[in-house]
């Protein structure tokens, strides 16, 4: 990883919000890619650096940002919307994380 001052740490421990964990994100577990939610003005670089700081001993071989638009909702008479938000799919060189393999 690249030298990281320490102003920045802060905000790439933000980048990341939680992992995705659906049927589909841990299938592709078995490939080391894993589904992360971000945040939505986060850039690949910022990504890939907040995976490598967040998980030592890993490096990022490819992230892949995908946008996920706000839906309308309803819930009995109520009309609403769900969030928006934006998930980073990512690709991994090393050891698999083990608190996200799901075993």
């Amino acid at each position: 990883m690249a030298q990281v001052k320490e102003n920045q740490k802060e905000k790439l421990y933000s980048v990341i919000k939680k992992p995705i964990i659906t049927e589909k994100s841990m299938a592709s577990v078995a490939n080391n890619t894993y589904t992360f939610e971000v945040d939505k003005d986060a850039t690949k670089v910022e990504i890939a650096q907040s995976v490598e700081l967040c998980y030592p001993n890993r490096k990022v071989k490819k992230v892949r940002t995908v946008y996920m638009p706000s839906h309308a909702k309803r819930m009995g008479m109520k009309f609403g919307r769900t969030q928006s938000g934006k998930k980073a799919i990512v690709t991994i060189i090393g050891d698999p994380i083990e608190e996200l393999t799901g075993v």
